[in-house]
């Protein structure tokens, strides 16, 4: 794992741009660092050392007669067939790296080269010859790579913050982004929260030469649901894939640890992953908020050692500059903190972790996926529901009355993700500010599209798969892990389970409560649960149904606390927040959740955690508390 910076160097860069660059980054490497330049182009790499732990893995790599250049973060988990097969061909490799293999796949397949790729990743190569430069991302999103075009330069890296270090870079902050995030709690949209600064999609590449960039998607989400089968082949598909799957990602020269909360999936992961070490994080002693009595009892029957921490919340509040900065851009998932922590706490004992993320999008496993035909209001024709809900809409908004206005929208008019925080009516309100931001639909419509012939719940998978997963899951999960020198591994995502599971049928993926019996009291990630029990213990069978809370957070018994009360209103008013918003409108969300009028929590945090990020990365607050 690793992570890199790089430009087209109109600059004519000497290697001292680069080099403050990569010092930005170092925390994704910090085991060595490298880099390239000459008048075309200039690469830096920062390097944690995982498979081929001497420095023969260092980069920037080179082929053997020196045409090509490559900087990679990632890791690439069939290399040793490919690299065999290459061998075959003629190529000869130098190190025993992975890193190798996208030189010589390159050179023999081009592009071509990535959909034989299993793995997550992100990487450039330069040809010196052509003068072209070829970067691509993984196929769900997993290592990130942005670019921006600037000043005569194509930028790019593992982090936008490298890109603050060159000299033509243009800071500004881009509004649409902001109004965008208030309804989605990430950044959405495809340009970043610094205004010519994108992001590179999951599944794509880019061709760059003679200044020209050309972005195409390689790989796709293809839910293709196969009735033949029977549940039980389909629990013996996914617990074979997963199997192979969890051995591919344990591949390293160093040791794996696993991160385990009380969910199934992160169960699921350490118990098939027989690693020695598990990690947890909690808060006070609620079991609401504290899985690390779960965590425990479960690794103590798995044989594991289990390291806990409950995170206090002076602790919490006192990093959430440093979060914001490493996050590159706000994001209001209050689980990011928690995750922060837990990394922190893993990377004291290990450079690898395997985590459960992505099982809720290609399983099934999200309680929301549950709703479509969930009663028989929903079998009423659409005629009727719509009729009944356009006149709820009129009535105040209390909990029966919403039933009827979200059951009269159509799928893609209610459902933008796993977040709503604010309709686009509540932040035209809510903003000083006018921007040219897009209706959410807008952004979804592009994904609903692609699924338009499918069923409900498959097209709220294929939506989460490339919006939510990609924008705040993996976001996240790279972020908080590579704040600490930590390579995250996430075995559900995987190209050879994504094969398996786009295949199952829908009503295995999410089952109605009628047609379990009280064994298998299951609704969603049917038959993913039923292959998790397999290999959980049975005193901890109950994991199979037990529902997840994931590090879960209490931000809301929080802000109803003078002290952390005072902390946000206090951004509120600063002279950020009077410049974007209304701000007795933010005050009057604080004052009624503090009150229990409503349950404003997550839109508070919401709008906190972009000033918290602005103050970082625009009013040169320091990063860390103090």
């Amino acid at each position: 794992m690793c992570g890199f910076v790089g430009f087209t160097n109109a600059i004519r860069d000497d290697g001292t741009v680069v080099e403050a660059m990569m010092d930005t980054i170092r925390h994704r490497g910090p085991d060595a660092g490298g880099k390239y330049v000459d008048d075309d182009i200039a690469l830096g790499h920062r390097r944690l050392s995982i498979i081929d732990i001497s420095s023969q893995g260092d980069q920037p790599l080179y082929s053997e007669d020196g045409q090509l250049v490559l900087v990679f973060n990632g890791e690439i988990y069939n290399y040793r067939e490919l690299r065999e097969e290459l061998i075959a061909k003629g190529y000869r490799f130098a190190t025993n790296t992975d890193s190798e293999v996208l030189i010589y796949g390159y050179r023999e397949y081009g592009t071509d080269l990535l959909p034989r790729l299993r793995g997550m990743f992100a990487f450039v190569i330069w040809d010196k010859a052509s003068k072209t430069l070829f970067g691509a991302r993984d196929f769900f999103g997993i290592k990130p790579l942005y670019y921006a075009e600037m000043g005569g330069s194509l930028l790019f890296g593992s982090e936008i913050k490298a890109f603050l270090k060159h000299p033509s870079f243009e800071k500004a902050l881009n509004t649409a982004a902001l109004e965008e995030y208030l309804t989605f709690q990430y950044s959405a949209m495809d340009e970043t929260f610094f205004k010519g600064v994108y992001r590179l999609q999951p599944a794509h590449y880019f061709l760059w030469r003679d200044g020209k960039l050309d972005i195409r998607r390689y790989w796709d989400v293809r839910f293709q649901p196969d009735e033949s089968p029977s549940l039980e082949d389909w629990v013996k598909a996914v617990s074979e894939v997963f199997h192979d799957s969890v051995r591919a990602h344990k591949i390293a020269d160093v040791e794996v640890g696993s991160f385990l909360s009380s969910g199934v999936d992160s169960s699921y992961v350490a118990a098939v992953a027989d690693v020695d070490k598990t990690f947890t994080v909690g808060f006070g002693e609620d079991e609401r908020y504290n899985e690390i009595g779960w965590a425990k009892r479960f690794s103590k029957a798995i044989g594991k050692q289990n390291f806990s921490k409950v995170i206090s919340p002076e602790e919490y509040w006192g990093e959430l500059r440093h979060i914001q900065y490493q996050m590159d851009e706000p994001l209001a998932d209050p689980a990011a903190i928690a995750l922060f922590f837990v990394c922190q706490l893993a990377s004291e004992q290990v450079k690898v972790v395997l985590s459960g993320e992505g099982a809720d999008e290609i399983f099934g496993g999200y309680n929301v996926y549950s709703e479509p035909n969930a009663t028989a209001y929903d079998r009423l024709p659409r005629g009727v529901r719509r009729t009944f809900g356009s006149v709820a809409a009129k009535l105040p908004a209390k909990r029966g009355v919403n039933f009827f206005v979200r059951k009269g929208k159509d799928l893609e008019e209610r459902f933008i993700g796993n977040a709503y925080m604010f309709t686009p009516e509540e932040r035209k309100s809510l903003l000083k500010i006018q921007t040219d931001a897009p209706d959410p639909q807008v952004l979804t419509r592009h994904y609903y599209d692609r699924v338009q012939d499918a069923d409900e719940v498959t097209k709220m998978q294929y939506l989460d798969l490339h919006m939510w997963m990609a924008g705040d899951i993996l976001l996240k999960a790279d972020k908080m892990s590579m704040a600490h020198s930590l390579e995250l591994r996430v075995p559900f995502l995987d190209k050879e389970v994504m094969a398996v599971a786009e295949h199952i049928p829908t009503r295995y993926r999410v089952t109605r409560k009628a047609v379990t019996d009280e064994h298998t009291p299951y609704v969603t990630k049917y038959a993913m649960r039923l292959a998790a029990k397999q290999d959980t213990p049975r005193e901890t069978a109950d994991t199979a149904a037990k529902k997840k809370l994931g590090f879960p957070v209490p931000i809301r018994v929080w802000l109803k606390e003078d002290a952390y009360y005072n902390i946000v209103k206090a951004r509120f008013e600063s002279e950020a927040g009077r410049r974007f918003f209304h701000t007795e409108a933010l005050v009057r969300l604080l004052d009624d959740h503090r009150a229990g009028r409503a349950d404003n929590s997550r839109k508070i945090w919401t709008v906190f955690m972009f000033l918290v990020w602005y103050g970082v990365f625009f009013e040169n607050e320091p990063v860390t508390a103090g």
